[in-house]
């Protein structure tokens, strides 16, 4: 199975990912890390790094589910074009796609989460609460085929334990 989160910085996608993937054994490809390495590399940021970490995610996603291992994908995932790419990948390997959309109902606790996180992804700047609250304002809506792919939406202002029995509960349905 594919799994694929979506979220604004913050929310809590990566946490919960990372606990689903243990509990599942299914191993976390987290975009924000590669783009990190990318950056690393030399590469200028002015160039679309972004979409580079995308891609790579999408090739080591592909190579687990071609050895037949379910993968978590953990990124924004904000835009059709990058929802869509998961879709088509999973049909290319003929998987399930699941989608864990991750929000923060709480600005404040949002804001204070996004403040107090340290990644240690050394080349990559850590979101601004304005950064997402531009995220926001290009959050696209779910529609054409990713809009039909199953998703849940998780709020991490509930317990992350509550979070992660829905996504597995989701998950196994």
């Amino acid at each position: 199975m594919l799994i694929v989160t979506a979220g604004l910085p913050g929310a809590g996608k990566s946490t919960i990912a990372e606990v689903v993937g243990n509990r599942i054994g299914a191993p976390v490809v987290s975009v924000d890390p590669i783009e990190s390495s990318i950056l690393r590399a030399g590469i200028n940021a002015d160039e679309p790094t972004g979409l580079a970490a995308y891609l790579v995610a999408e090739t080591i996603a592909e190579a687990v589910l071609a050895g037949g291992g379910s993968v978590i994908v953990d990124a924004v995932n904000a835009v059709e074009p990058a929802r869509d790419q998961w879709v088509k990948l999973a049909a290319r390997q003929k998987v399930a796609i699941k989608f864990l959309e991750v929000v923060c109902s709480d600005p404040e606790l949002h804001r204070t989460r996004l403040a107090s996180r340290g990644r240690r992804l050394a080349h990559l700047t850590e979101p601004t609460w304005h950064a997402v609250e531009q995220s926001l304002d290009e959050w696209e809506t779910w529609s054409g085929a990713t809009g039909a792919v199953p998703r849940i939406t998780l709020d991490s202002v509930q317990p992350l334990g509550v979070n992660v029995e829905h996504a597995l509960a989701f998950l196994a349905a």
